[in-house]
């Protein structure tokens, strides 16, 4: 089984969507997969409550549980685990790091959200040693201007890896959450749900490295 856990000290970067759409996309290719809502606010259980389907289980988790009910999912053939964690609890993060075999790190291209992304780094790179492999993945992106290019800028200046995907701020994104879907199911072949797939491609690079046959391209800004 293997675990990733998206995080960051900010809230408002689109962590729960990108959770449910990890699990949603595993599931899309026959992998029992789960999201463990570690998140008080309960925004992955409030998603599952409007969801019709099934697929994937979403399961709100107290953070001192969380070894106990990860050996559970495991014993039950649980494939992928997807942690939504929260923001500011910085405790509860490094208890996500720490079960992790990849994190995701999802940043808006502003100062503000740099800023805590960087914390996040450094929790990270306590958590465990060597550190869990991780990246960061720009979330919300305008279509236009240099803010995105010069956040990457300053990832990398950071020594962090980034993702080779960038999440626009699309429409399709919320009312898909809004339905208790991902932009995958809401709009198939729209550019949202294909920033999604290609999300999930790199992080199964990474996780099922003998699996993926190809690395995922940047989606187009357009």
């Amino acid at each position: 089984m293997k675990v990733v856990s998206v995080v960051q000290q900010k809230g408002g970067v689109s962590k729960t969507s990108i959770a449910t759409a990890l699990a949603v996309a595993a599931s899309m290719e026959g992998k029992q997969a789960a999201v463990f809502d570690l998140d008080p606010q309960g925004s992955a259980a409030f998603w599952k409550d409007t969801r019709k389907a099934d697929e994937p289980a979403v399961v709100s988790v107290q953070p001192v549980r969380l070894k106990h009910m990860l050996a559970a999912a495991k014993e039950a053939g649980t494939e992928l685990v997807v942690i939504d964690a929260p923001p500011i609890a910085k405790d509860v993060a490094y208890q996500a790091a720490e079960v992790s075999d990849y994190i995701l790190v999802p940043t808006k291209p502003s100062v503000l959200d740099v800023m805590a992304m960087t914390e996040t780094l450094k929790l990270i790179k306590r958590a465990t040693e060597p550190p869990v492999p991780h990246a960061v993945v720009l979330t919300l992106c305008p279509l236009q201007g240099r803010e995105v290019v010069d956040t990457e800028e300053a990832v990398r200046k950071l020594g962090a890896e980034v993702a080779p995907v960038r999440l626009h701020n699309r429409i399709a994104y919320s009312r898909a959450q809004q339905s208790g879907l991902t932009a995958m199911e809401y709009e198939p072949e729209g550019k949202a749900a294909a920033e999604l797939r290609q999300l999930y491609e790199f992080v199964c690079m990474h996780v099922w490295p003998h699996t993926v046959t190809r690395k995922p391209e940047k989606a187009a800004a357009a």
